[in-house]
């Protein structure tokens, strides 16, 4: 008969509680290792600005599908903050992070990651379609780009623009929730999808308060960064990146 004690799940690890004012804390400290790795940080904040404009090319192929599409953002951008996530990592073990190795970081987790990449993608998925629901209800014949903005916002289309943002806030929260620090978890301790999911989402609910407001930040940085041609990303991308990693790491202590 085996007498041995099952071994420890997800729920058993100790989260900690967080203060209102450690999301400021985290970009203190996402700050600083952009600092320390300017050239690391800049590679990816590219890759962002790249992006940023990707999304522009389809808003002025497609302007449906951009609102559901800017939600890549949400999906794309944890994933290509893995390197970021390496390199933090790496300064806060006292070693001199790598560009080469921030690229690689993925490859002992890939399995992991491609499950939860595949998660996310269908929460992607299904919001995309959801977005085009709720235009072809709202609208007999989808305006060009350049009225696209100018009729969203008419008085008439309030209807739509209450039921877009709460279907839309209803995913952003689902992706949010789900990825908040599963990405660096899967990373650092090479758990299994569902249990980085599971903590990310006790994580949140735990701390509710303050992770809705860690969200907020997070959003209303992007959009900032946005505004200018999408220069700002080539800063607040590697930034968040950064800052989600120490995020993580006073989340989940490192374990004795």
């Amino acid at each position: 008969m085996n007498d041995d004690p099952p071994p420890p799940s997800v729920f058993d690890l100790p989260l900690a509680s967080l203060r209102a004012g450690d999301p400021l804390r985290w970009l203190r400290l996402g700050w600083a290792d952009f600092v320390r790795c300017p050239r690391i940080g800049l590679f990816y904040g590219l890759c962002f600005f790249l992006m940023g404009h990707a999304l522009l090319a389809v808003f002025q192929a497609a302007p449906a599908y951009v609102l559901a599409l800017s939600a890549g953002f949400l999906l794309m951008g944890p994933f290509l903050c893995l390197g970021l996530y390496d390199a933090s990592r790496a300064l806060q073990a006292g070693r001199a992070p790598s560009l080469r190795a921030s690229l690689l970081a993925w490859l002992p987790t890939k399995g992991t990651m491609a499950i939860f990449a595949g998660v996310l993608l269908v929460l992607e998925m299904l919001w995309g379609r959801a977005s085009l629901v709720v235009f072809a209800v709202s609208f007999n014949n989808l305006p060009g780009s350049s009225s696209l903005l100018a009729q969203l916002l008419a008085p008439e289309n309030l209807g739509f623009l209450i039921t877009y943002t709460l279907v839309g806030g209803i995913f952003a929260g689902l992706i949010f929730v789900t990825s908040a620090i599963a990405i660096p978890m899967i990373l650092d301790r090479e758990v299994d999808a569902i249990s980085a999911g599971l903590t990310s989402i006790r994580a949140c609910l735990q701390n509710p308060g303050v992770m809705l407001g860690w969200g907020a930040l997070i959003t209303g940085l992007v959009v900032l960064a946005m505004l200018p041609w999408f220069l700002g990303l080539f800063v607040v991308g590697p930034l968040l990146g950064h800052a989600t990693w120490h995020a993580y790491r006073q989340i989940v202590p490192a374990p004795a």
